[in-house]
């Protein structure tokens, strides 16, 4: 008599209406929130998708609302012509693909010297790095610019030629040497990412290396690197993305090179379209051709991205 009366309450509990309507109740918000959210961040896309393969009779037309009625690649092909797409493009993949491999060098090594080998001052230096992800860029706008414009290391260019300074403006040598010394865009916080998770990687197997006789980089490249592999990901995207879509720092230090971000700053002057509605749209598909490639990239490793963040949340 027991086990039915145990059963039976299982069974009510199981049937209970009132549980069953939270659960039913909690499943509709939530489906509704994240149709919100993705309507919201994928709107935008759509229309740009939309407007770009417009002609000129439909944008007029009250009738086209999604699927252009006369299709048409003009907008696509002016686009194009007017910002020198294919030029940027070359010019931005080189900036983004360099920097974002020689961040991940120089952060990974100032991250793992905060976080394992401890020095008088560390504490400091590590709080200035932190303090560099909150200073906003205009305010050494000025110092920054003079400093390529009349680059000088120590003395030494005065000394071993008959120069005194290098002008490295409208060169890529700005975003080279600021990445070198973990100067570069967001490098305060890659520096951060990457030492917190240093700091979770079990010292065990670090101190397992230097019995084994391994020094301090030996033990980074064979033990740090291989398990912080998600942190990598993580950063190697955030720089990636960001370096991509910089107007900044390209605006500062590229005059003459053209990128995808001052391409399309420049596009509203380049065009000859009276119709201000029809210049938004090529200036609308103009966007579209900058996104394309990133939505490329993110199609291919956006399942590792989510596993990268993902474990760096865990660990850090």
């Amino acid at each position: 008599m027991q086990s039915l009366s145990v059963i039976a309450s299982r069974w009510v509990d199981r049937v209970n209406p009132v549980e069953k309507g939270k659960s039913w109740l909690w499943r509709i918000i939530r489906t509704v929130l994240v149709i919100g959210f993705c309507f919201i961040i994928l709107f935008p896309l759509f229309l740009r998708l939309s407007v770009a393969f417009r002609s000129k009779a439909d944008v007029y037309d009250p009738t086209v609302l999604w699927i252009p009625r006369h299709f048409t690649f003009d907008n696509l092909w002016i686009a194009i012509q007017t910002t020198d797409y294919f030029e940027a493009l070359r010019n931005t993949v080189f900036i983004s693909a360099s920097t974002t491999v020689i961040q991940l060098v120089s952060c990974s090594l100032a991250a793992y010297a905060f976080a394992r080998l401890k020095f008088r001052g560390s504490g400091l230096l590590f709080a200035i790095v932190i303090f560099t992800i909150i200073v906003p860029p205009q305010t050494i706008m000025i110092p920054l610019y003079l400093t390529y414009r009349y680059f000088d290391l120590f003395g030494l260019v005065g000394l071993f030629s008959k120069k005194s300074s290098f002008n490295l403006i409208d060169t890529f040598w700005p975003f080279m040497i600021s990445s070198m010394t973990a100067m570069g865009l967001k490098n305060g916080l890659y520096i951060y990412i990457l030492r917190q998770f240093f700091r979770g990687i079990p010292k065990e197997i670090e101190e397992a290396a230097f019995v084994d006789g391994a020094g301090i980089f030996k033990t980074f490249f064979k033990i740090m690197i291989p398990n912080a592999v998600p942190a990598f990901v993580t950063v190697m995207l955030f720089s990636f993305v960001w370096q991509w879509n910089d107007s900044y720092y390209v605006s500062l230090f590229l005059k003459k090179i053209k990128v995808l971000s001052t391409a399309l700053m420049d596009m509203g002057m380049g065009l000859s379209e009276p119709d201000p509605i029809y210049q938004g749209i090529l200036l609308s598909t103009g966007v579209l051709l900058a996104m394309g490639p990133l939505i490329i990239l993110y199609l291919f490793v956006q399942r590792h991205f989510v596993e990268s963040v993902e474990r760096t949340g865990l660990v850090g």
